[in-house]
Formats: C-alpha cells, sequence, structure tokens
C-alpha cells in the first residue's frame, strides 16, 4: 500500500522507509525532499520531524542548531519535535493519515540507549567494565510502531559496517547493534534506499 502524494525522483511516497547511507550520503536530504512533496502535495498534509540527537557539547549544539536553520529554509512547514530515547511513543503520538513523520536519525537514537552520557558530556560506564545496556525493549516497540503507523513514515540511519573492525569493545559492540537494528527496521520497512554521493538506490520495493 502506497500514501498519497508523489515525491522528487518518480513513482509515491512509501507507507514507511528506511533511508541508510554514509555521513553526508545525502539521506537526510531525500528525507527533506519527501517530506516537501508530501507538503505541496495538498494543504491538508502535514509533516513532522523527530529529531534524536543530543547537544552535549559546543560542537553538537552547533551543528544541531545550523541544520535547524537549513531545514526550516528548505522545509518550512516541517514541524520539528525533539525525543533523543522514546522514539516509539513519538511515533505513535504524532503518526496520522494526513501527517508523514520523518525521524532523523536511528543511530543516534541507538547511541542514546548503547552508549548513554551524563549531562557534562561524560560516559555513564568506565569502557571494558560495565555492561553495555540492552536496548532489546526499546528496539522492539520501534519495530511494532513502525508496523502500526497510520501514517506515512521515513526514518533515517547510517551505515557504518563497510569499514574496518573498530578497536574497544564497546566500539564494536555498538557496530554489530547498529547493523541488526538497520536489518530489523529494513525488514519491516515498505521501502529501503542505501544513498551514495546524493543518488539513491532502491535496495527493496514492496508494492
Amino acid at each position: 500500500m502506497s500514501a498519497a502524494g508523489p515525491f522528487q525522483g518518480g513513482g509515491m511516497l512509501a507507507r514507511s522507509e528506511l533511508i541508510l547511507g554514509g555521513q553526508k550520503s545525502g539521506k537526510s536530504r531525500r528525507a527533506e525532499l519527501l517530506a516537501r512533496s508530501w507538503l505541496a502535495a495538498s494543504g491538508d498534509q502535514r509533516a513532522v520531524l523527530i529529531a534524536t540527537g543530543q547537544a552535549w557539547d559546543d560542537e553538537m549544539r552547533t551543528r544541531i542548531a545550523r541544520h535547524q536553520r537549513e531545514r526550516a529554509g528548505r522545509v518550512p512547514g516541517l514541524q520539528t519535535v525533539e525525543e533523543p530515547r522514546r522514539l516509539a511513543e513519538a511515533i505513535a503520538a504524532h503518526s496520522r493519515p494526513g501527517t508523514l513523520v520523518v525521524v532523523d536519525c536511528l543511530t543516534l537514537w541507538l547511541t542514546n540507549w548503547l552508549m548513554p552520557f551524563e549531562a557534562d558530556g561524560a560516559v555513564t560506564s568506565e569502557p571494558n567494565s560495565s555492561p553495555v545496556p540492552d536496548a532489546s525493549a526499546p528496539i522492539a516497540m520501534l519495530l511494532e510502531a513502525i508496523h502500526s503507523a497510520s501514517g506515512p513514515l521515513v526514518l533515517v540511519g547510517n551505515e557504518i559496517g563497510l569499514g574496518v573492525i573498530p578497536l574497544g569493545r564497546e566500539v564494536r559492540t555498538f557496530v554489530d547493534a547498529l547493523g541488526q537494528l538497520n536489518q530489523d527496521v529494513a525488514h519491516v520497512c515498505q521501502r529501503v534506499t542505501l544513498m551514495t554521493a546524493g543518488l539513491p538506490l532502491i535496495l527493496k520495493e514492496v508494492a
């Protein structure tokens, strides 16, 4: 089933789409194009961005502020909601047949669960000592929220598993967990798109 409303590049907006890519691959820009086309298709349609990033240092605060300014210029009608952890609940709260929900991004959301930081920017557990937090429950809730969403849903995430095996237990665990999360989300999404150099490659398309 496809939701009403075309997007730039051809085709129709999928009921659910996972957009994966590396840093500066164009994945967030594709999500913005989908939202802009959705809003342009009808004055009765809305679009909500659920932002999962947290500003724990000056560089991240500057980066988030810049993204907010640039996004507001490109997609003026896109409402932003900040939710670093309770993503499933946020999707359920905002998903409507006439509302497109964009999640940007799954990688930062998983980071907030598996590698949480204190307010001063310090990691909450000592490296190689405490066990890595278990995110299986929130991931299960997220998958159910994607499956149950009543309106179109676009989720953005990073593909970080193409390089060498990283040093450090926590980083290796995170790379494995993100790879599994991407697989799980891809399984329940109608469309999966890989972005490289600003170009989309459709990996999965369910009519």
